[in-house]
């Protein structure tokens, strides 16, 4: 399978890192091997060898592409679009930065990549967010695959657990933790911490980012939303049709007194047939959600046969997000 990667940042590099390191049993246990042709950044540029790039020599040039060795073959500064069209790449797999308002230029990058013949795959939310019925439409006119299960609690499979592990029952509900900063932050506050410190903490880990407030005021949380609804229920729904609100106004007071109660504040994210909301609640301990702490994410589906089933996982990392990509390219190989 020959891949075309737009985007280098953590999670480009997860995946390589995995191609890399897992080469050998993805070939024996499934016949799979992957072979890097393009790597597509906004920021450093673009490399393209149709008889493959070299995946160490990549990772030692992820902060530069200038430091990438010469070879045969070799084209450098490509314009993106351009690559995409024209590169010998099976699949695209799209990891570069999420815009949840345009989904672009990603958006343009995944109709480009079908519209040529490729299979697309991809970690970036903003294009599932905004334009999934285009994309459905245009993978199914060109005979190609749209996958996008990193989008929604990185590598944990969520939206496979939805639409292939649970096929032949009808969801009517899924709802979760599905931002890991913020859990992050209330499970701090659990422990005495103001929410000031807590985010503090957070940031000084990774966890949350210089301006978090896509996390902290649920944006991030409901653009999962978005792309649940669109999946599970072929739903329109966007950012103005939910109620969404975080958790900045949460005060150390308010988690003492649910603790009091037996409860434990969470970020929960919602979404039906009938539309979907991002909203701080308190949850009884009984409650699958209340036992989920730290960074970690997680989902339950409302089926008819088997009725609640609860997925716990990873939502966020570099090789878990890498993973979720993976598993798409795995399953297009197989199909």
């Amino acid at each position: 399978m020959k891949i075309a990667l737009i985007g280098f940042g953590v999670v480009g590099q997860g995946l390589l890192e995995i191609l890399r390191d897992k080469a050998a049993d993805l070939k024996t246990q499934y016949g799979f091997e992957a072979q890097v042709v393009a790597v597509a950044t906004r920021s450093k540029g673009t490399l393209y060898n149709p008889a493959g790039l070299d995946i160490p020599a990549l990772l030692a040039a992820a902060d530069d592409f200038s430091g990438y060795p010469d070879s045969a073959g070799l084209t450098r500064g490509t314009d993106i679009l351009d690559l995409i069209k024209t590169c010998n790449a099976d699949v695209m797999v799209e990891c570069s930065h999420t815009n949840l308002q345009t989904g672009q230029p990603a958006l343009d990058y995944c109709y480009a990549a079908l519209d040529s013949g490729k299979h697309v795959v991809l970690a970036n939310k903003g294009p599932v967010a905004v334009g999934y019925n285009e994309l459905v439409a245009r993978a199914a006119q060109a005979g190609k695959q749209l996958r996008f299960e990193a989008t929604v609690m990185a590598g944990t499979p969520s939206i496979r657990l939805a639409l292939q592990a649970l096929a032949g029952c009808k969801i009517t509900e899924a709802r979760g933790i599905l931002n890991g900063t913020t859990n992050y932050i209330l499970t701090q506050m659990e422990g005495g911490m103001s929410y000031a410190e807590a985010l503090a903490q957070a940031q000084q880990l990774g966890y949350a980012e210089a301006d978090p407030a896509g996390d902290v005021e649920g944006w991030d949380a409901a653009g999962k939303v978005i792309i649940l609804a669109r999946a599970l229920f072929n739903s329109s729904i966007t950012f103005k049709d939910m109620d969404v609100k975080g958790i900045t106004a949460i005060t150390a007071d308010d988690v003492k007194a649910a603790a009091q109660a037996g409860e434990k504040w969470k970020l929960v994210a919602r979404v039906t047939a009938d539309g979907g909301s991002v909203q701080p609640m308190r949850v009884k301990l009984s409650n699958p959600l209340a036992a989920v702490s730290g960074a970690t994410n997680a989902i339950t589906y409302t089926t008819d046969l088997l009725g609640d089933v609860t997925l716990v996982g990873s939502g966020a990392g570099r090789l878990q997000t890498g993973f979720g990509l993976l598993s798409d390219l795995l399953d297009i190989y197989a199909r």
